[in-house]
């Protein structure tokens, strides 16, 4: 229910993947083994084995698509494909991310809303218009007056062999686990990374009436769970006074 309720709370968050949790089975009681022997000359077909529950194993983050939305907004990037942009967060570590709503700070350097450093560094100088940015993610803009686009820089994406082994955190941000494997950093559109739309966001790819469906399951499981435990509960208290 909170890995629902997470992808309910982020179905306006630009670039979130939902999540799915994965279940596995606890471990089973073996009251007969298969194959024992039933009687000196024949073995049971079958065993009896009683479970005893589930437990919730690992999530998944689910990587698809989500739906790009114009904005308008030239310093807006969105990934039409596979990869991730990347923020030097505080303390030096990298961050990796889908959320393209990148602002300029008060040095001309693109940052995030926090006012993290998009990587590498793309600084646009005071007074630059005309901003473009190439699917291949080549910064352009008219710099002082000049009758040409001056190449400000590239911003590069990186890919993972594992992207769902990335750790999340807060604020939109990924983190390389050894799970994920380490980043491979190269140019958007090559090596199976995203083309780079400039002036689009990309929206969360949560999908609310399939949560909504799952919600009702779930609540629907925990109600069903609860009078079993009962309905056993009071098994066993009429077995311990009958006997």
């Amino acid at each position: 229910m909170r890995v629902i309720a997470n992808n309910l709370a982020n179905v306006g968050t630009t670039g979130f993947k939902r999540d799915r949790a994965n279940f596995a089975t606890l471990a089973y009681q073996d009251a007969r083994v298969a194959g024992q022997q039933s009687s000196g000359e024949t073995a049971y077909a079958t065993g009896l084995n009683l479970g005893t529950g589930v437990a919730v194993q690992s999530t998944t983050r689910i990587e698809t698509q989500g739906a790009l939305s114009t904005t308008g907004n030239p310093l807006d990037m969105a990934l039409d494909g596979d990869g991730y942009f990347q923020v030097q967060l505080p303390g030096g570590q990298t961050g990796y991310t889908r959320a393209g709503n990148f602002s300029r700070s008060s040095d001309g350097q693109l940052v995030t809303a926090q006012g993290y450093v998009l990587q590498p560094a793309i600084s646009i100088p005071e007074g630059a218009s005309s901003i473009t940015i190439s699917a291949d993610g080549t910064v352009s803009a008219i710099v002082g007056g000049s009758a040409e686009a001056t190449q400000l820089g590239q911003v590069t994406i990186a890919s993972f062999a594992n992207p769902s082994g990335l750790q999340a955190m807060s604020d939109n941000f990924l983190l390389e686990t050894g799970a994920s494997g380490p980043a491979q950093i190269g140019v958007a559109g090559e090596g199976g990374r995203g083309h780079i739309r400039q002036g689009m966001l990309e929206a969360s790819n949560v999908n609310i009436v399939e949560e909504m469906v799952d919600m009702i399951e779930c609540q629907r499981a925990y109600e069903i769970n609860s009078k079993m435990i009962s309905a056993v509960d009071e098994m066993l208290k009429n077995a311990n006074q009958t006997l």
